[in-house]
This record gives structure tokens, sequence and C-alpha cells, in this order.
């Protein structure tokens, strides 16, 4: 390793509009490491990199690569100082083969005609040395998401990379596929690049990375040895305080069945098959997870259940009634919360305030109404309540909910669903966007529901997540559910298969194109 800094990225700034995204980032990055860059969404991650690799120009501080000062204004120039990112949302044209999305833009048409050859073998050559398996010839929109992530990582390869950012690339993969990722990682390196791994999770942080800068709030707080440091020592640096690290639980004892779904079938928006034939249920008192790679039918069957997106056919009962097609409002009067995915799209107001916010479903009901007036002290104490058991950061329950971190935006969703005392209560991806202190508490929020003999669905891409607080766990592929597990760390591989496809005789599943 060498004794210089490769990357120095001296008191950088960025800002947009009013909202902070750098605040005097200073950051070293050595030669021939793994360096993770750690902290929760928000953090400003994600942002500092993309300075680096040309995409957005800091207003203030300096960037040294390799000794020398730059300042990228396109990604472009950052790829000709040898210096590739692979983002969370992959920069792929579906319609093209890997080979034509590697050349696309690089010159004429006649120029692109006569080296498609010689593309397809400089693909295939670096495909078996990092044992990648990317095909030169397989259209994007046929592969998975772990293939194609595997393209856009041969994709800063074959640019010729001294130094690899990778944005949150565990994000969308199997466990199967995450181990893979790893090793790859350490090949790079072995092979004389640099390795910058942006994430969120501890435990894969701990396992590859040489050093990690955690991020908190649009500054670098901490760079420590990963064999100077623990999960439990990042966790503090992440939210400044101590975090406990295992959540107690009991035993479960479902009861009667609240929610059945009986062979349902939907589209997503833009009409192409999301959900094929899905059969549930959930109990009073018991969490059922649904895990899967982000894109499987997750997000329509959450949309589909809450009355968002059209049923085809099938059917939803809740406390034996039945509840498909009905318009939110009235499946929410049936005892039902929904702490939505997109929580801008549909958990929150922004432009409203925290106290309206907290009443949407609710704003013409006792005790918030009477004889047609809203009750702003009702409203107002009801508001504070919430902020003050749930810890929510804000000035007052009249500030602008667009104002708060996604974060307390976040818990203010939860809050509210989860004081209209439903019965049924479902969940797409809980802890996003909170930080892991949030994350632990909202976590135990759900447990004493559970207690309390709500019957839960919590969808969710993170399986410690589901690892955590479940019952039992549903794996979804292509719109299907393709077994059952318990939450059971040892069963991951198996899970892992789940995720991918391979049924318990390890047999292939069929696309939704298939």
């Amino acid at each position: 390793m060498s004794s210089r800094p490769f990357l120095r990225i001296d008191n950088i700034h960025k800002r947009f509009g009013p909202i902070i995204a750098s605040d005097g980032v200073s950051l070293q990055i050595d030669e021939g490491e793994i360096h993770a860059l750690l902290g929760e969404n928000g953090a400003g991650k994600s942002v500092l990199m993309s300075m680096i690799c040309g995409m957005v120009r800091p207003d203030e501080g300096e960037i040294v690569y390799k000794g020398v000062p730059v300042r990228f204004n396109s990604p472009r120039e950052a790829i000709r100082q040898r210096i590739g990112m692979v983002h969370q949302h992959f920069m792929l044209v579906p319609n093209l083969t890997v080979a034509e999305n590697y050349i696309l833009g690089r010159g004429s048409a006649f120029r692109v005609i006569n080296d498609i050859d010689k593309v397809h073998a400089k693909i295939r050559e670096l495909s078996d040395r990092y044992a990648l398996d990317v095909r030169p010839d397989a259209l994007i929109e046929d592969l998975s998401v772990g293939e194609q992530q595997r393209v856009e990582i041969l994709k800063a390869l074959f640019n010729g990379i001294d130094l690899l950012i990778l944005d949150e690339p565990t994000a969308v993969l199997t466990p199967q596929e995450t181990d893979r990722l790893l090793t790859l990682m350490r090949d790079l390196v072995a092979d004389g690049k640099t390795v910058v791994f942006i994430s969120h999770k501890l435990d894969e942080v701990m396992r590859v990375s040489d050093r990690i800068s955690v991020m908190r709030d649009g500054r670098v707080v901490n760079t420590v040895s990963v064999d100077h440091t623990d999960a439990r020592g990042l966790a503090r640096m992440m939210v400044g305080r101590d975090v406990g690290m295992e959540l107690v639980r009991s035993a479960a004892a479902p009861g009667r069945l609240v929610l059945s779904v009986e062979n349902l079938i939907c589209r997503s928006e833009t009409g192409l098959p999301a959900v094929r034939g899905i059969s549930l249920g959930v109990h009073a008192g018991e969490i059922v997870g649904v895990a899967g790679v982000s894109g499987n039918g997750q997000s329509e069957l959450a949309l589909a259940l809450s009355g968002l997106l059209p049923v085809d056919s099938g059917r939803v009962v809740l406390n034996g009634k039945d509840i498909t097609g009905l318009a939110p409002a009235r499946i929410n009067a049936h005892g039902f919360s929904h702490i939505p995915e997109d929580r801008h799209k549909h958990g929150i107001v922004q432009s409203l305030s925290l106290s309206e916010n907290t009443i949407l479903q609710r704003y013409d009901q006792p005790p918030f109404a009477a004889r047609g007036m809203l009750s702003r002290r009702a409203i107002g104490t009801h508001t504070r309540d919430l902020i003050k058991r749930f810890r929510i950061k804000c000035h007052n329950e009249n500030q602008r909910i667009g104002d708060l971190s996604g974060g307390n935006q976040q818990k203010l969703v939860v809050a509210r669903e989860l004081a209209r005392n439903p019965d049924f209560i479902l969940v797409n991806q809980l802890a996003r966007g909170i930080d892991i202190g949030a994350m632990e508490f909202v976590m135990e929020e759900m447990l004493k529901q559970r207690e309390s003999g709500k019957a839960i669905l919590l969808i969710s891409t993170e399986l410690e997540e589901l690892f955590a607080i479940c019952d039992r766990i549903l794996v979804m592929f292509h719109g299907e559910i393709l077994g059952e597990l318990p939450p059971d760390r040892a069963r991951l591989e198996e899970l892992g298969l789940l995720m991918a496809g391979k049924t318990a005789d390890h047999s292939e599943q069929p696309t939704l194109a298939g």
C-alpha cells in the first residue's frame, strides 16, 4: 500500500438550495485499499462520491487525485482519469446488448460496427479474468438485477479504471451474490485497483474493508481501521450514541386469521404482469415477512392490498370482509394501516404541517372534528404526544413536514399509522431512510404491536430487518411466492436461493417474460 494519499478530499462543501449535502468534508483514500464509506441514507455519501466522478460539482473545497488537484465537469472527464462509479440505480439502456451499452457514444456508426468483435473479445477476457460471467451479446432487459450489476462493474473495468466507487452495491443482491461481490472487491485490490465501498450495512463493511470512514449529517465524523473497531462502535459513530444490536422478543402465539389473500393477480402501473396468483394469510399476534430482491412484485402487492393499484382477479379479505377493489379510505376504515414504501408519494403531504399530516385519514372524525369544525387543540395535543413518544426531531407541531429529515418523516408516518389502532398493519420498507438508532426504535414498536395482538405484514429488502422481528418469512420471485422459511440465519443460503428463483430442487423458475 502506497504511503502517499491516492485520493484526498479537503473541506468540500455542497448545497442544494437550503439542503446541505456536504458540510466541510475531508477524507483520504490510500492506494490499494478497500475504503468503506459508511452512513445512513442522507448522510452525504453518494453526493460526495458523485463529486469525485464528475456528476456533481462542489461549491467549495479541493479534490486531489494522484497528487494533482482535479475538478471534473463531467463523468467522461473522470473516466479519462481512470475513475469509475457503479451507481445504486444502474445506467444501462435495457433494449441494447451488453456490448452495445459499452460502446454507446464512442464514435460513428461505422466505427462501432467495425469494433464490435474487439469489444466482444475484451468483454469475454475481463469476464473470465474476474469471474463475472457477463455475456456480451445478452440483452440488458433479459438479465437479472444481480447480472446487471456485474455488467456495470465490468463496464467500469472495460473503460480502464484505477479507482472504482461502488454505491450501495449489495442493496439489490441475494446473499450469495453479495458474497460473490465482496470476493470480487478483494480480487480487484489484489490486481492493483482501489475500491470505495459506499454502504450502510455494518456486517458487510466489517467483512471486506481495510479502513472505514463514517459520515453523519454531511460530515466525516471518524475514520478507523477495521482492526480497531466493531459493529457496535460503528453504530455509535453513525448515530452519536450507544445502540442496542439485538432485539428481545417472545415466541409468537398467532390467533385468529386477520388478513387473507386468495390467488391475487395484478399488473404494474405500466401494465406488465407483477403479482401472479399470490395466496397468503396473516394472523393476529404475528409478523409475517416478505423477502425478495427489489422489483419482484413486492411493491405492487403492497399497493394492491391497500387499494392503490387495481386488482385483476383474486380476493383480499380483512376481518372476514372482502375489501378487494375498495378505495383506500374505505379499506382504512376496516382497521387497515399502511406504512408505504414511498412516503412522499403515498405517506405524507410535504407542504402541510406535522399536525395536518397526523390526521390525514381522520380530519373529519372525533376528537379532531365536531359539527364540521376542526379542533385545533385536540389535533395539537395528539401531534405533540406522537412527537414525544416517537422522538421526532422538529421545531414544533406546526412545522412543515417537508422540512424534516427523511428519517423523521418516516417516524411520523409510523406514529400516525400505529396511533389509529388498526387490526392489520402493512409495512413496506420499515427502516428505509432512518438511522440505526431510529430503526431500533421502530422495530421495537412493531414488536409491541405484535404483542398487543396486531397482524403485521412486513415487506423488506433488508434481510436483517426480517430476521430481527418476523415470525416467518415468505420469499417472492417474479410475482410469486416460492417458499416460506423461519427467521433462522442458519438458513440464509436457502433463503438466498429462493430469492434467486431456485426452489428446493434447485430448479430455475421462469421469468415474467417467460
